[in-house]
């Protein structure tokens, strides 16, 4: 097969102003991955919690999108719970099998070499709860399927493609898994376009049943982990995919229309996905700088941290700190020349009218 030629590359060959474009974003989102690699590492018990978090957000958003109604709460007790195999509702049994798979993920993705036969495993596991998937998990669709925009109540309020018919999608998928392993072996193009042009042709191709959008995030998870963005562990794509849902089905819409036309315009789309992915590392350092801080004060001097940060009015005394945590006032006052010192504070005014403020506001 000659990839380099294939539509699946070509239409990755983009003018001067939209490749500038593209790597704008991409540099953000490299400057995150390698301040990740060249900081030291966070504490064990940091990591694991960040990461049980956005199991839970993920999960939660992740099926929602597809008209799932559990709250991020009742998928928590579901993840606490998760040795029980028995589930009342179908909302319960599809949030139970993308559980186990995003876990899975998370632990293995070292030893998970994109292929057909993994896309078969982790739709069929993911539906593994589901009684009303039962014919069709882990097999390609055996009749036509659509794109369709779902509401919050599930109902379907518009249809934003009609993808590869059933006979031809073993052809094509085997076709898209070819081009993933020899565009990766090849390192054409950067990572992040190829697993955006991959992602946007796997959600093209449908190739399910059903279960092909939350097939698509876990894969999604699992090409960003494997490319070495390990903030994909911490910040939940998913969730960022919920809040700008009407985003994503118009930016699928709009790369869909010219999809395998003579010039397909993957633009509109691939624009989306790095946006997204941007604000998944920019919140993910975000995180990371504010655990770093915590982690360097003590009780006491982190009860004063969370309270001028609760804080209505965005400046205080002094003064102010002691009254409201009763602490002694050489507490209040090392601890607020250690959050200056820190850059967490800033001081304004001198003498008895010196007051502080959170940095930057």
């Amino acid at each position: 097969m000659d990839w380099q030629n294939n539509r699946l590359s070509k239409r990755l060959a983009f003018s001067p102003e939209r490749t500038e474009a593209i790597y704008a974003i991409i540099s953000e989102i490299d400057a995150v991955k390698n301040a990740f690699q060249l900081t030291d590492k966070p504490v064990p018990q940091t990591i694991a919690r960040l990461t049980q978090t956005m199991i839970i957000t993920s999960t939660g958003a992740s099926n929602r999108i597809e008209g799932n109604q559990l709250s991020n709460k009742e998928v928590e007790a579901l993840f606490r719970n998760r040795g029980i195999r028995k589930f009342k509702t179908r909302d319960e049994q599809e949030v139970a099998g993308y559980l186990e798979m995003l876990e899975l993920v998370l632990e293995s993705y070292d030893h998970m070499p994109l292929t057909e036969a993994l896309i078969l495993q982790l739709h069929r596991d993911m539906l593994q709860y589901s009684d009303k998937d039962e014919r069709q998990r882990g097999t390609y669709k055996f009749a036509p399927n659509r794109v369709e925009a779902k509401d919050q109540s599930g109902e379907i309020v518009g249809v934003i493609f009609d993808p590869t018919p059933p006979h031809l999608t073993p052809k094509e998928m085997q076709e898209l898994t070819g081009w993933h392993k020899w565009a990766d072996e090849e390192d054409f193009k950067h990572p992040l376009i190829r697993i955006g042009n991959f992602v946007f042709e796997y959600l093209a191709i449908h190739p399910f049943q059903d279960g092909n959008g939350r097939t698509s995030r876990l894969l999604t998870n699992l090409l960003l982990l494997q490319q070495g963005y390990v903030f994909a562990a911490l910040v939940s794509h998913e969730n960022l995919i919920e809040e700008r849902k009407a985003d994503y089905y118009l930016a699928l819409n709009k790369a869909q229309s010219s999809w395998k036309k003579k010039t397909e315009d993957i633009y509109p789309w691939l624009i989306y996905f790095l946006e997204i992915v941007k604000s998944q590392a920019t919140s993910a350092l975000a995180l990371m700088q504010e655990e770093r801080i915590e982690n360097l004060l003590s009780e006491k001097q982190l009860a004063l941290w969370q309270w001028t940060q609760a804080r209505n009015e965005p400046e205080f005394s002094r003064k102010d700190a002691i009254e409201a945590l009763g602490f002694p006032a050489r507490t209040v006052e090392a601890t607020i020349k250690k959050l200056v010192m820190l850059k967490r504070l800033e001081r304004i005014g001198e003498g008895r009218a010196t007051r502080y403020r959170l940095k930057g506001e």
